[in-house]
C-alpha cells in the first residue's frame, strides 16, 4: 500500500493508503489514517485534485517547496510546471502528460520534498507546460 495525501478540489485533506489506485479507474479507495480498521473511503477521481504519494505524512512543516532543478531530468523524462485553479505551483517532471488524459504523474524538481510523486487530476490544472 502506498502512502497517501488526497487534496480534494473543496480544499480538504485525507490522509491514508491505498491498493486500488489506477490513473484509468474513476474510483479508488482509500484506508484513513486517522481511522485504522474501518472500512476504506470510497474516493471519486472527479472530486479531487491531486494525489501527493509521500514519504512520511508529518513531512517538515518548515521546508518551502523548491520550484528549481538541481540536475538534469532522466531519460524519458520532461520538466513540467502546473498552476491549479487554486493557485498552487508544482514543478517537476513527468514522462506521461497528455492534455486527453484525466492526469499525469510528476515527480517534485525538489529532491527534499516530502513528496516522492504526485498524481495531477487534468480537471483542477489552471495550466500545464512544458519547461
Amino acid at each position: 500500500m502506498s502512502r497517501l495525501v488526497a487534496r480534494f478540489n473543496d480544499g480538504s485533506v485525507v490522509k491514508g493508503a491505498t491498493f486500488d489506485f489506477s490513473p484509468s479507474k474513476d474510483l479508488f479507495h482509500m484506508a484513513l489514517a486517522s481511522r485504522p480498521g474501518e472500512n476504506p473511503l470510497p474516493v471519486h477521481r472527479d472530486d479531487l485534485k491531486a494525489l501527493f504519494f509521500v514519504k512520511d505524512f508529518d513531512g517538515d512543516p518548515t521546508h518551502v517547496e523548491s520550484l528549481e532543478f538541481e540536475s538534469p531530468p532522466p531519460p524519458g523524462e520532461r520538466r513540467i510546471r502546473t498552476a491549479f485553479k487554486d493557485g498552487e505551483v508544482l514543478v517537476g517532471t513527468t514522462s506521461g502528460y497528455r492534455p486527453d488524459l484525466p492526469g499525469f504523474f510528476l515527480i517534485p524538481a525538489d529532491p527534499e520534498s516530502n513528496n516522492e510523486r504526485c498524481f495531477i487530476f487534468a480537471s483542477a490544472a489552471r495550466e500545464v507546460r512544458y519547461l
